[in-house]
């Protein structure tokens, strides 16, 4: 495809890499490579651009730097407008740029977009009354340790250990959710179930726990964002599923690791971003 030359970029000054070298080094690479950078948006202290916004200033591709919870907003908020988005890992984990570019960082992707080794592409994603989560959604209590990462995040001590307390709380002696259609797995539900989305479906992975010990350890997962290394089992691949609180209580989930409530019974399903996403890896 041809090159790009001109964009807009979204900042993140809270995201876990957006400090101000890596800042000032994304600009280096851009203009190493005769990308003009025609306006910076720091989010959130400004809003993020509209399509109207966009297609007023001639702008047909924002790039976001940012972590995987503004990129979803950037995204979604963009959904049905013309242009194209280039994700670049601005956070902490960087799902969504890993799906788009495999484990490439700025300077590599940056080289493949000034040569035009790149494709739009529309991810599938995951769908659900609270909106839709394009690198991965989770389920249940032990999405209560996403306080923990906020208050690691604003180096809050007092805060970290008191909702540390209440996320394990939360987690042993919450209620736990379970597949209700179709009906697999325990029946006795899960503190978490994972959704990742791709082009075959949604991956459904459930944790569990024998013990408090286990419990801190999965937490300790969630705020690496890396789940897997608890006890999980895998349940399938699913293009629409239905979830329910073995309570009948309201069920959390973090959407790309934004908190969000649903009811007690929740349909989860596949679909198409909305929006082309610039893809420089096959594997996305």
């Amino acid at each position: 495809m041809a090159p790009i030359d001109t964009i807009w970029l979204v900042l993140n000054a809270r995201s876990g890499s957006n400090e101000d070298g890596a800042i000032a080094e994304l600009r280096d690479h851009c203009e190493r490579r005769n990308l003009s950078l025609a306006r910076e948006i720091c989010f959130p202290d400004e809003d993020l651009p509209t399509a109207s916004e966009l297609d007023a200033a001639g702008i047909n591709c924002l790039a976001v730097f940012t972590g995987d919870g503004t990129l979803n907003a950037a995204i979604t908020g963009l959904y049905g407008w013309s242009g194209s988005i280039l994700v670049l890992p601005g956070g902490t984990m960087n799902l969504l740029s890993r799906r788009m570019h495999g484990e490439a960082e700025c300077e590599e992707i940056l080289d493949r977009i000034a040569s035009g080794a790149f494709r739009k592409v529309r991810p599938q994603v995951v769908r659900c009354e609270a909106g839709d989560a394009l690198a991965g959604l989770l389920s249940g209590p032990g999405t209560s340790w996403a306080s923990v990462r906020e208050a690691m995040r604003d180096f809050d001590i007092a805060a970290l250990a008191e909702e540390t307390g209440e996320a394990l709380a939360e987690t042993t002696g919450g209620a736990f959710v379970r597949l209700r259609t179709p009906e697999l797995g325990s029946r006795e539900g899960y503190p978490m179930i994972e959704f990742t989305p791709s082009h075959r479906g949604l991956q459904l992975d459930a944790y569990r726990a024998q013990d408090p010990g286990d419990f801190l350890r999965q937490g300790w997962a969630l705020l690496r964002r890396r789940f897997r290394e608890g006890p999980h089992e895998r349940l399938g691949l699913f293009d629409e599923l239905e979830l329910e609180n073995c309570e009948n209580a309201p069920i959390g989930v973090l959407l790309d690791g934004e908190p969000a409530t649903l009811g007690s019974r929740a349909t989860f399903s596949v679909a198409a971003c909305e929006v082309d996403l610039l893809a420089t890896a096959h594997g996305y």
